[in-house]
C-alpha cells in the first residue's frame, strides 16, 4: 500500500469517526439519563438535514450556511425537547417504560421519515458544500470542507462536554442520570432535565445529519443506517463516561475504512459487527466501559 493510499483511507476513518462520534453522543446521552434507547435518533439525523437545507440551499431559504446551521439547532432542541413530552414523559412512571419507549420512539421515527416524505418530496438533495477547494501538504491532500467539518465536530463535542462538566444545568444532568430518586428528593425537577437531554440529543444528531448532507445526497430514509453505526459505537465503547464513545467512534471510523478498502463494502458491516460480538464477549461492558457487580 502506497503511502498516499494509506493517508486516504486514515482521512476517511476520522472523518467517518467524527460524525460517529457525533451520533452516538446523543444517543449515549439519552441512554445513560433516561435508561431508553431512542429509536428516532435516526430520524432526528434525517431531520436535521433536511431543516438545514432548507434554510440554506439556493432554491429555498437561502440563507448562509453557518447561519443555517445555528437555526437549524434551535429547531432541533426544540423538537426534541417536544418528543419528550408526546412519547416519554406521559409513560415515565410505567413498570414497562423501556418497552414502551422503543414503542413510541419507533412509532416517532416512522412518522418523521413520512413527514419528510411529504414535505419535502422522495428527491435527494444535497446541503451546499462548507467550502471549495483543498489543502495540500507534500502530496497529500485535504479537503478544505473536510477539515472544516473536523474542527466543527470537535469544536461541538468540546462544548458539549464543557456544558455537562462546568454549567449549573450540565451537573443536574449528570446528577439525574446517577441517581434520579436522589435528584428528585434534591428538588430537581427530573421531567425538565429529561426534555433538556433529549432536545441535546436531537441538536447534536441534527448537526450530524447537516454534515452528512454536504458530503452525499439525502433521502428521508438516510438516518437508518447512521443509526445502526452509532448503536454500535455506543455498545462497542460503553457509556462508562461522555468521552467514551467518541474514542470508540474513531476507532470504529477506521476499522471501516479500513474493512471497505481490504474487504469492500459489502463486507465492511459484517466486520464492525464481528468486532462488536468479540469486544463484548471479552468486555460486556464495552471497550472503555468500567465492570461493575451486581447481585
Amino acid at each position: 500500500m502506497d503511502p498516499v493510499t494509506l493517508f486516504s483511507i486514515i482521512k476517511g476513518g476520522i472523518v467517518l469517526g467524527a460524525l460517529y462520534a457525533l451520533m452516538a453522543t446523543g444517543l449515549s446521552l439519552v441512554w445513560t439519563t433516561l435508561g431508553i434507547f431512542n429509536f428516532a435518533h435516526g430520524a432526528f439525523i434525517a431531520l436535521g438535514a433536511y431543516v438545514a437545507w432548507q434554510f440554506s440551499a439556493t432554491d429555498a431559504f437561502g440563507w448562509p450556511l453557518a447561519l443555517g446551521i445555528i437555526a437549524t439547532s434551535l429547531v432541533m432542541f426544540a423538537i426534541g425537547a417536544f418528543l419528550h413530552l408526546t412519547l416519554v414523559k406521559p409513560f415515565e412512571r410505567r413498570s414497562d417504560v423501556v418497552l414502551i419507549t422503543v414503542i413510541t420512539t419507533l412509532a416517532g421515527s416512522a412518522i418523521l421519515e413520512n413527514l419528510l416524505l411529504v414535505i419535502w418530496g422522495p428527491r435527494s438533495k444535497q446541503i451546499p458544500k462548507m467550502a471549495e477547494g483543498e489543502v495540500a501538504i507534500g502530496g497529500f491532500h485535504l479537503a478544505l470542507s473536510e477539515i472544516i467539518l473536523l474542527v466543527l465536530v470537535l469544536a461541538i463535542l468540546v462544548g458539549v462536554g464543557a456544558f455537562l462538566r462546568y454549567s449549573r444545568p450540565g451537573r443536574a444532568m449528570r446528577a439525574v442520570s446517577q441517581n434520579r430518586e436522589a435528584a428528585q428528593l434534591l428538588g430537581l425537577n427530573v421531567p425538565m432535565y429529561f426534555a433538556l437531554v433529549l432536545g441535546l440529543s436531537a441538536v447534536t444528531a441534527g448537526l450530524a445529519g447537516v454534515f452528512i448532507g454536504t458530503i452525499r445526497f439525502m433521502n428521508p430514509a438516510m438516518g437508518s443506517e447512521p443509526l445502526m453505526k452509532a448503536l454500535i459505537v455506543v455498545i462497542f465503547g460503553g457509556v462508562a463516561r461522555f468521552s467514551s464513545p467518541i474514542y470508540a467512534a474513531f476507532i470504529i471510523g477506521l476499522l471501516e475504512a479500513f474493512s471497505i478498502y481490504f474487504v469492500g463494502l459489502y463486507w465492511a458491516p459484517a466486520v464492525l459487527f464481528f468486532t462488536m460480538i468479540v469486544v463484548l464477549l471479552i468486555k460486556p461492558e464495552g471497550l472503555f466501559g468500567k465492570y461493575q457487580r451486581t447481585l
